[in-house]
C-alpha cells in the first residue's frame, strides 16, 4: 500500500473516475453553451465549470479520496483520561498530535470542530472557492466607517479553516517566515530562544523543499513532512515579474534565506501541484497509532481549571449534540488559532477580570492580555488593477472552456489550477517610510488574474465585496484580460481586538480590526501602493499593453485620482485580509501586563496549559505567517518532550 507521504502515481484518480469527470465537465460545458433559456443563464452566471469541476469532484463516490479522511474515534474508544488533549487540528494541532504521540507511552487526544478535507479543497487555484463553503468558520470582524467600505454590510470577512488542517485548507498556500529580524525582536521583548538563530533549526525541520535551487541552501530542510515548492505553472507574463526586479532596484532573492527584500516566485506548500495543507502533511500519515486519538466535530467550550489550584485539568467539548469530558494527565494545549484560542481562554475564565465578570464568568485568573494586541495583514486586493490587450490572463470563463486546464491538473500536475490562489510572484519592497532596509514594510503580490475574471464570484466572497460596488468598480470589463498587484501591509501599528460577545461556546467572539486606526499605517499602504502601480508599469508588462483601470475606486471620486488622497480613501474602502491575524495570547515575561503566556508558551498563572498557535506572535511577522506556525509547532513540540522526558 502506498504511504500518504510518497508521490501519487501519475494519475490523480482511477481511470475510471477521471473519464467520467471529464465526460461530465465536458456535458456541463456543452450545456451552457447551447442553452439559452434563463435558468440556464442563472446558473452559468452563478457556477463556472472549473468550479463546477470541483464540485463534481466532490460529489461523485468515484471521485473520493479515502486518504484524506482521518480515522475519527468512536465516542465508546474515548478514554477517561490522555496524557495530552490538543484543541483544534488547525495548522499547529496537526504538528503537535504527530510530535507527541512519537512517544508510545504519551497517549494523545486531538479535538477538532470540523471534519475532513475533500478533494477539491486541494485544487490550489480554488482557493476562493474553498473559503465559501462550511470549511470556513464565517467569521467578519465588527463593522467601521473607517475601513471595508466596499463590503457587504461594511464589515471584513475574516476566514479561518473549520476542517483538519486549519486554514491550510483555506489560504493561499505561500510559505513564508518573515525576516530574521522579527525573530530577533521576539528575543528583544524577554523571550529568550526565540531569536531567529534558535528558530531557523525548527522551520527546516518541517520542510521538504522540492525546488532543486534550494535543496542546498542552509536556510532550507529536505525530508520533512511539508513539502514546499514553486507552481509547476506560470503564466507568459512571469517573466515580466522577475524582469521588474532590476528596473525597481532589486535583486531576486529566496525570500526565506538569508535576504528577505527582493522579487521571487511564490513558493507555497504545495505537494505534486496541490495543496499540501497540515493535516496532509503531518496527520494522515500517523493517524493509526494507537496513542493518537483524533475526534472530529468536537466543538471545545472552555477548559476545565481548578480555580484554587490553578491546573488545568482537562477540557469540555461538545460532540452531537452531547456535552462530554476529555481529561488530560499532562497538559491542555490550545490550538485553536488567533481568534478562537482567546474566546475559550475567556470562557475558561481566563482573561480581562471585568470583561469575565461582565458576562457572568466567574474569575479564575485575570489576564488583561487575553484577546488584546491582534495584528493583521490589511491589504488592498483588487484596487490595482491593470488592463491588457492581449489574452495572456488567467480569466476563469475562458480557463473553464479548456478542458486541458482540467486534463493537466489531474494528470500531469500541471497547468493554471496548480497556481497558489493565483499568486504568481511576491516582491518584498522597502517605502519611504521604512526605517530597516533589511526589514521589508510592503509586500507586493503579482497574479495573473483580476477581479475582472471572476465570473462565478468566488472570489468576491472570500473577500466580501458588495456587488453594488463591484459593478462601479468593474462593470462593462467583467471577463476582460487583467492583473493584479496587491500590496500588503507587513508591520501594521495598529491593533484590535478579539472579545466575547456572551458567556454562550456557541455565539461567535466579537472581533474588532482596527485597521488604519493608527495614520501612519495609511500612510505606508498609500506609499505601498504606488510602488504597486510602479510595478505594473515596467517594461515587461507594457509588452502586454499593461494600463492602470482608471475608474475610481467608488467613494473616493471627489479626490484627484492616483493623489495620495485619494490612495489613503481607496486603502480605508478596499479594505481586505490575507488569513494573517494573530497575537491576541502574545509571547512575554511574567509581571508584563499584555502578556499572556511564557516564553515556554505556557499560560501564566495557570499549570498545565499552554497556548501554542499565532496567537503567541508578539508582534506580527514581516511575511505570510502559516510557515512560521509550522515553526512555533515544532519547537513547542520539543519544549514539551523536554518538559515530561525528565
Amino acid at each position: 500500500m502506498r504511504s500518504a507521504l510518497s508521490p501519487p502515481p501519475p494519475g490523480r484518480l482511477p481511470l475510471a473516475a477521471l473519464t467520467l469527470l471529464l465526460a461530465l465537465l465536458a456535458q456541463h460545458t456543452e450545456a451552457q453553451s447551447a442553452q439559452a433559456g434563463p435558468q440556464a443563464r442563472t446558473l452559468s452566471s452563478r457556477l463556472s465549470p472549473l468550479e463546477a469541476a470541483a464540485r463534481l469532484v466532490r460529489n461523485n463516490p468515484l471521485t473520493s479520496r479515502r486518504d484524506a479522511q482521518v480515522r475519527d474515534v468512536p465516542d465508546a474508544a474515548l478514554l477517561k483520561e490522555y496524557d495530552f488533549v490538543v484543541v483544534g487540528g488547525g495548522t499547529a494541532g496537526c504538528v503537535l498530535a504527530r510530535r507527541l504521540s512519537e512517544n508510545p507511552s504519551w497517549s494523545v487526544l486531538l479535538l477538532e470542530a470540523g471534519g475532513d478535507e475533500a478533494v477539491f479543497t486541494d485544487i490550489p487555484l480554488l482557493a476562493s472557492y474553498v473559503a465559501n463553503t462550511n470549511y470556513n468558520w464565517g467569521y467578519h470582524a465588527q463593522p467601521s466607517p473607517d475601513y471595508c467600505r466596499a463590503m457587504r454590510g461594511k464589515v471584513c470577512n475574516w476566514p479561518r479553516g473549520k476542517v483538519l488542517g486549519g486554514t491550510s485548507v483555506l489560504n493561499f498556500m505561500v510559505y513564508g517566515r518573515g525576516s530574521p529580524l522579527d525573530f530577533d525582536e521576539w528575543e528583544s521583548l524577554g523571550n529568550p530562544g526565540w531569536g531567529y538563530r534558535d528558530v531557523l533549526p525548527y522551520f527546516k525541520k518541517s520542510e521538504d523543499i522540492q525546488v532543486a535551487a534550494l535543496e542546498n541552501s542552509p536556510y532550507h530542510g529536505r525530508g520533512g513532512p511539508l513539502s514546499v515548492q514553486e507552481s509547476p505553472w506560470r503564466s507568459v507574463m512571469a517573466p515580466a515579474f522577475i524582469q521588474a526586479a532590476s528596473e525597481m532596484g532589486y535583486d531576486v532573492v529566496d525570500h526565506n534565506g538569508e535576504h528577505m527584500a527582493g522579487f521571487s516566485f511564490t513558493l507555497a506548500t504545495l505537494r505534486n501541484g496541490s495543496r499540501c495543507s497540515s493535516a496532509k502533511a503531518f496527520l494522515r500519515p500517523v493517524q493509526h497509532r494507537p496513542n493518537l486519538h483524533v475526534a472530529k466535530h468536537a466543538r471545545a467550550t472552555r477548559v476545565l481549571v481548578d480555580p484554587f489550584t490553578g491546573v488545568a485539568v482537562g477540557v469540555e467539548f461538545v460532540r452531537d449534540r452531547k456535552w462530554r469530558v476529555a481529561k488530560a494527565r499532562r497538559e491542555v494545549i490550545l490550538s485553536a488559532g488567533t481568534l478562537n484560542t482567546p474566546q475559550l481562554l475567556m470562557l475558561s475564565g481566563l482573561g480581562p477580570a471585568d470583561h469575565l465578570r461582565d458576562h457572568g464568568i466567574r474569575v479564575v485568573r485575570d489576564l488583561p492580555g487575553v484577546g488584546e494586541n491582534l495584528q493583521d495583514h490589511v491589504s488592498f486586493f483588487g484596487g490595482i488593477t491593470f488592463m491588457l490587450n492581449d489574452t495572456v490572463s488567467v480569466v476563469e470563463a475562458r480557463e473553464s472552456r479548456r478542458l486541458s486546464s482540467v486534463v493537466d491538473y489531474w494528470v500531469t500536475q500541471d497547468g493554471p489550477l496548480t497556481s497558489p490562489g493565483g499568486a504568481e510572484g511576491i516582491a518584498f519592497v522597502n517605502t519611504p517610510l521604512n526605517e530597516q532596509p533589511a526589514r521589508p514594510d510592503m509586500e507586493l503580490s503579482f497574479g495573473p488574474g483580476a477581479l475582472t475574471g471572476d465570473s462565478s464570484g468566488s472570489l468576491r466572497g472570500l473577500l466580501g465585496v458588495d456587488s453594488s460596488f463591484y459593478k462601479k468598480m468593474f462593470g462593462g470589463v467583467e471577463g476582460q484580460d487583467a492583473f493584479t498587484v496587491n500590496p500588503v501591509l507587513l508591520r501594521p501599528r495598529s491593533r484590535g481586538r478579539v472579545r466575547l460577545r456572551s458567556a454562550n461556546p456557541f455565539h461567535w467572539p466579537l472581533l474588532f480590526a482596527n485597521y488604519y486606526q493608527d495614520e501612519h499605517d495609511v500612510r505606508v499602504m498609500v506609499e505601498g501602493i504606488k510602488l504597486g502601480v510602479a510595478l505594473g508599469e515596467t517594461a515587461g508588462y507594457r509588452r502586454w499593453g499593461a494600463r492602470l483601470h482608471q475608474r475610481a475606486v467608488p467613494g473616493c471620486e471627489h479626490h484627484a485620482f492616483r493623489s495620495d488622497q485619494y490612495w489613503g480613501c481607496a486603502a480605508r474602502t478596499l479594505s481586505t485580509n490575507l488569513h494573517h491575524q494573530s497575537g491576541t495570547c502574545r509571547m512575554g515575561p511574567a509581571g508584563e501586563r499584555g502578556a499572556v503566556v511564557d516564553a515556554q508558551l505556557r499560560v501564566h498563572g495557570v499549570q498545565g496549559l499552554r497556548v501554542v498557535d499565532a496567537s503567541v506572535m508578539p508582534t506580527i511577522i514581516s511575511g505570510h505567517p502559516a510557515g512560521v506556525v509550522y515553526m512555533i509547532a515544532e519547537k513547542a513540540a520539543d519544549m514539551i518532550k523536554e518538559t515530561w522526558d525528565h
